[in-house]
């Protein structure tokens, strides 16, 4: 008992001389309801922006964000990252920071991706509402704001469709067929999906997996998860654009596709997937066997050197490798079964 009283005494001592600013945060939270802590400390506005060899036009593009976001009267931050410019880019924005305190910076080291960048200005944001677009698609910023109207009208994605588009016949039309394909297979009427300008709830972030160049699936993955993902116009500007000529883009963008709706809709249950295909496969091998079998035993004839016999030897074993693939990617699942969290809760009420 007496060590026990002895532990208390000091216990009780220490607590005096806690540091003045855990005490402020105790007053403070004590003073201030909890919901109104979380909208002084969360409702913010963070603009990220993906550069990579545009030093000629940022001290206008910084005019305008600065001008466009003002107007809002919140607090707002323009988080800029360079995604490995080899100009005077990085410079170019060192200049900028020293003049405004509410501009943060951030280097890639080489060029890893748009994903990248937005991944690394999310981990670097304060704002609840994230303002993303590349100025590879040279739209007007001050557009930027009708994104933000939406967002907090309540929408929790807002994809910018840029129009009129000023960029070059070839692109516009493989980014109808890839839009086209895209809500084909996803389900979806969106019209730009790959305009690289988006605005969204921090909270979407965090539930939504982004990595590679799956950034451009955001509205896709955001809208399998519940959340109400709209569009709004942003005019896009005369200038110099990408353009992609090797067939290997276009194949890319098409495998990304196809990973996003398998991680959509497969992620848990892998086996539903490949299994369904492969027991198509498996099935059909299955019968043409057996039909070369009787084919064979009842004497109408040989069936050596048929190309049937090869195909259904091939498309059993087709089959069965799917089915086994897919056994395996449940072993996997299950173990990490805990680690995986197919769906999105909006609202507790207890």
């Amino acid at each position: 008992m007496l060590k026990q009283a002895t532990r208390d005494l000091f216990m009780n001592l220490a607590s005096l001389f806690k540091p003045m600013e855990t005490l402020e945060r105790i007053k403070i939270a004590s003073v201030v309801p909890d919901n109104e802590v979380k909208d002084m400390t969360t409702q913010k506005v963070s603009v990220i922006v993906a550069l990579k060899n545009q030093a000629e036009q940022l001290p206008e593009l910084n005019i305008d964000l600065q001008t466009t976001f003002r107007q809002f009267g919140r607090d707002f931050e323009i988080i800029y990252v360079d995604d490995g410019s080899t100009d005077r880019t990085w410079r170019e924005l060192l200049e900028l920071a020293r003049g405004w305190n509410n501009i943060k910076l951030v280097k890639l080291r080489t060029t890893f991706g748009e994903s990248s960048v937005l991944d690394a200005g999310r981990n670097l944001a304060c704002g609840e509402y994230i303002i993303y677009f590349t100025c590879r698609v040279n739209i007007n910023p001050k557009d930027l704001g009708k994104l933000l109207e939406k967002i907090m009208g309540g929408a929790d994605v807002v994809v910018g469709v840029r129009h009129p588009r000023r960029d070059s016949r070839l692109n516009q039309l493989v980014s109808k067929v890839f839009n086209a394909m895209t809500n084909h297979f996803a389900k979806l009427g969106l019209s730009d999906i790959n305009s690289g300008v988006i605005g969204v709830r921090r909270s979407v972030l965090e539930h939504v997996p982004f990595y590679g160049a799956l950034n451009a699936f955001i509205p896709v993955m955001a809208r399998r998860q519940g959340y109400r993902v709209e569009e709004e116009q942003v005019e896009q500007l005369q200038g110099r654009f990408n353009q992609s000529l090797y067939p290997k883009d276009y194949i890319r963008r098409f495998l990304d596709l196809i990973s996003v709706l398998f991680l959509s809709n497969y992620s848990k249950k892998p086996l539903h997937f490949l299994g369904f295909a492969g027991a198509l496969f498996a099935i059909l091998g299955a019968a043409i066997n057996i039909y070369l079998f009787f084919y064979r035993i009842l004497g109408i004839g040989g069936i050596a050197g048929k190309p049937m016999l090869l195909l259904g030897t091939l498309l059993l074993i087709i089959g069965i490798q799917m089915i086994s693939i897919g056994l395996l990617g449940e072993i996997i699942i299950f173990t990490h079964a805990k680690d995986i969290q197919e769906y999105n809760i909006e609202e507790i009420i207890e």
